[in-house]
């Protein structure tokens, strides 16, 4: 029984992994399986959700009736509660929230004592003590929750990525909290540190959360720019671990186009370990050639962020994240933080007087399709022949002058199918040619 994607536990409220009995399981799981001295601590927060209040209370339920404590944080940004678990000496942090994903979905994150996401090891552990027949967890225990007061102290975590803010007092922006999680942090926090802020997506009701707003929706805030001809737009997703941003044109600065931009910035500054960034397959090719005009070796993981997470400590590296706009900046934090992201952008326009469309030109990316095939089964695709051939067939048509990827999404019944190349129709159709074959071989009907 795999509880556990690649970003946690994750599914529709209500429905297994999230219904009641097995997030009380999971509770009590965390509580057995955790390394604590005397009872166990544990921190969680939420987003905007409106099923995060109700998986909160089961959680408690779960953790209280194997001698564990749960505090609870509201509603905040999952570094927040990262940031918290570590500085607090809290055994672990959990976040309720389902990311970038409709309301009707949600999702527990784990995150350790370090303030770091679990390793696969203790994912597994957890899943077996949960399917665990033998395991009896008391439904009784109180589901009453006190309130942990995070928002101060993780604000003053953030203010550390723009020591200049001053600099940019004149500089006009718009932050698009999504309805989510970094509306209860994001619009003061900007404002306190004395930048001159207008924001949007900033009126949660616990069923518009990413709702035509946010990091996966940027339409609105590419229209709010350009219409008040502001200089920069930041869009987080709804638990606020992740930001994309957006130029005085109008234009998307990606993942890809942040991280440049901050490897660039830590190279002349002496700050890029070992010269080297870490990025997951996802990253488009023309990152991997601007990093190369200037000597930085990108080293690419699994997707996930957890995977580029694993690298960095394993290795010492600086920087490290998604196209999606998860970035790892390791001085302040071992996991994505749109917030620190976005200031540790404005900290670059600051220190180089540099707009960021002029920062973002520096990467050329080569064009990218991505196609998503939902499908009714997982069978590795090596395994059926007519996605094999058709997987072949582009590969020696794409050569050294393009990538393909073919994977299963980690937390939705997905295949998707990324290409690049030199053009954009060829690569579009090549890529709905591998689609047609899975649709045929493992298509949900």
């Amino acid at each position: 029984m795999k509880l556990f994607g690649t970003d946690g536990v994750r599914g529709v409220a209500g429905e297994w992994p999230l219904d009641e009995t097995t997030i009380l399981r999971l509770g009590a799981a965390l509580v057995r399986v955790l390394p604590h001295q005397g009872p166990a601590r544990l921190l969680t927060g939420r987003d905007t959700r409106e099923s995060g209040f109700w998986i909160e209370r089961t959680l408690a339920r779960g953790i209280r009736a194997m001698g564990g404590d749960l505090l609870s944080a509201g509603v905040v940004p999952t570094p927040a509660v990262a940031v918290i678990t570590r500085a607090q000496d809290f055994d672990a942090g959990l976040v309720i929230s389902a990311s970038h994903n409709p309301y009707q979905d949600n999702g527990i994150k784990v995150f350790s004592g370090h303030g770091q996401k679990f390793d696969e090891s203790l994912e597994r552990e957890i899943e077996a003590l949960v399917a665990d027949p033998h395991f009896v967890v008391s439904p009784d225990a109180s589901a009453d929750i006190e309130y942990h007061e995070v928002v101060e102290p993780y604000m003053r975590h953030c203010e550390q990525a723009l020591p200049l803010s001053g600099a940019l007092s004149n500089l006009r922006i718009a932050i698009d909290c999504a309805n989510g999680a970094t509306t209860t942090v994001a619009p003061r926090l900007f404002r306190d540190m004395g930048l001159d802020v207008q924001v949007i997506g900033n009126d949660p009701d616990g069923r518009n959360i990413n709702l035509h707003c946010g990091s996966t929706h940027l339409e609105a805030l590419q229209t709010y720019v350009r219409e008040h001809r502001l200089a920069v737009g930041i869009a987080f997703d709804g638990d606020g671990d992740r930001c994309l941003m957006i130029d005085d044109q109008g234009q998307v600065v990606d993942g890809d186009a942040i991280m440049l931009i901050l490897a660039l910035h830590l190279q002349r500054t002496g700050g890029l370990t070992k010269d080297t960034l870490v990025a997951t397959v996802m990253s488009n090719l023309g990152l991997e050639r601007a990093l190369e005009r200037h000597g930085i070796r990108l080293l690419r993981t699994a997707v996930g962020d957890k995977y580029v997470m694993e690298e960095i400590r394993e290795h010492g590296y600086a920087l490290g994240g998604e196209q999606s706009g998860h970035v790892i900046v390791a001085e302040h934090l071992f996991t994505g933080d749109g917030i620190v992201t976005a200031l540790s952008v404005l900290r670059v326009m600051a220190e180089t007087g540099r707009s960021l469309r002029d920062l973002a030109s520096e990467l050329v990316t080569y064009p990218q399709v991505l196609v998503n095939v939902r499908v009714g089964r997982r069978v590795p695709v090596a395994e059926v022949p007519a996605i094999a051939a058709a997987i072949d067939a582009v590969e020696r048509r794409l050569g050294k002058e393009g990538r393909l990827l073919v994977r299963y999404s980690g937390t939705e019944p997905l295949l998707r199918i990324m290409l690049e190349g030199r053009d954009q129709a060829e690569i579009e159709a090549w890529a709905h040619d591998i689609a047609n074959a899975a649709k045929g071989a493992l298509g949900a009907g």
